[in-house]
């Protein structure tokens, strides 16, 4: 066939729930030259028997049953050394998700179209109205964004949100095969740090259409994630280890000062709540493995400046807040 071949990939475990509307969705796109291939992580539900009865009557569709139960970011490395040798890109949707009838015709004809191009995204919509449109700030009528550029303007949180979960994004196979491990297991939000990464090398390019759809679920890491906000721990990483490549000394510089009172005005709003061990634990180990051990001093002071403005500016104190978290809070399926 003329059309490049795509490797659409749905890692599960215990998805039996939506993993019939997953693979409908998969099986309803335009794009025809595709091959499925669904890694079931030792699922102890229906899921496997979902995938059996689909690959029984659909060829292009193929199971790889893992031996033993692996966490999540290692169950999509292994699902991204799962695609074929021939295939040219790559689309994840993860199970409780879906894509529109358009998406691969969509953004396989935007990345022919522009070769320096690594990843394609485009908007996508979640089951919860409240979260909106993913994907702000993009500039209409602009296919393709310079990847560097894009990284430094995400680095200076001025840039559009295009960066995140896997089913968003098309990837170019060349980059995947360019590690062996694509995400970094160790980080909550590998995803959005594999794009990061990627922009040093390729740029951005963007169909300006909703193509996704996913599913914020009780339970879900997307819930996780903001229960004990891993993006902040996230945002310090990514400057330190990424803030050279794109930025400045004096921009790193100021970026970490920033995100470092953030989190502490964060750590101080949370101190009178009387979290529980394991999340206090969590953000100390990440700012000691960041460089920068917790100060019980400075927490003590954002935590009586957080009071004191509540008591005289209590308007003030919840507008401020309220925007912050709707900043550092922002859904991300990593």
């Amino acid at each position: 066939m003329s059309e490049p071949l795509v490797s659409v990939l749905t890692p599960v475990y215990n998805g039996e729930q939506y993993l019939r509307d997953c693979i409908d969705s998969v099986l309803a796109q335009t794009y025809q030259n595709w091959e499925y291939i669904i890694v079931n992580n030792c699922s102890t539900d229906g899921s496997l028997d979902i995938a059996r009865e689909y690959a029984a009557r659909e060829p292009r569709i193929r199971i790889h049953n893992n031996d033993a139960h692996i966490r999540v970011a290692q169950n999509y490395n292994l699902a991204f050394r799962q695609i074929a040798a021939e295939s040219k890109y790559c689309k994840a949707v993860a199970s409780d998700d879906m894509i529109l009838p358009e998406c691969l015709e969509r953004m396989v004809r935007l990345a022919e179209a522009h070769p320096s191009v690594g990843i394609v995204g485009a908007y996508g919509i979640y089951s919860d109205a409240a979260m909106g449109v993913y994907s702000r700030g993009v500039p209409y009528l602009s296919p393709v964004m310079n990847g560097r550029a894009l990284a430094r303007a995400y680095l200076l949180e001025q840039g559009p949100s295009v960066f995140g979960s896997a089913t968003y994004l098309l990837f170019r196979a060349a980059l995947l095969r360019s590690r062996h491990a694509f995400f970094n297991e160790s980080n909550f939000h590998c995803d959005s740090e594999a794009c990061l990464d990627a922009m040093e090398r390729y740029d951005f390019g963007f169909v300006q259409q909703i193509l996704t759809f996913t599913r914020v679920r009780e339970g879900s890491l997307t819930a996780l994630t903001q229960e004990i906000n891993t993006y902040l721990p996230y945002r310090l990483y990514a400057l330190t280890a990424y803030g050279k490549k794109y930025l400045s000394d004096g921009e790193l510089e100021t970026q970490i000062r920033k995100t470092l009172g953030e989190y502490y005005d964060y750590l101080g709003w949370q101190l009178p709540k009387r979290r529980g061990r394991e999340f206090w634990k969590f953000h100390r180990d990440k700012l000691a493995a960041l460089g920068y051990p917790l100060s019980r001093t400075r927490l003590a002071a954002h935590a009586a400046a957080y009071a004191l403005n509540l008591v005289f500016n209590p308007r003030q104190t919840v507008t401020k807040v309220a925007r912050r978290l709707d900043r550092t809070l922002r859904p991300s399926p990593s």
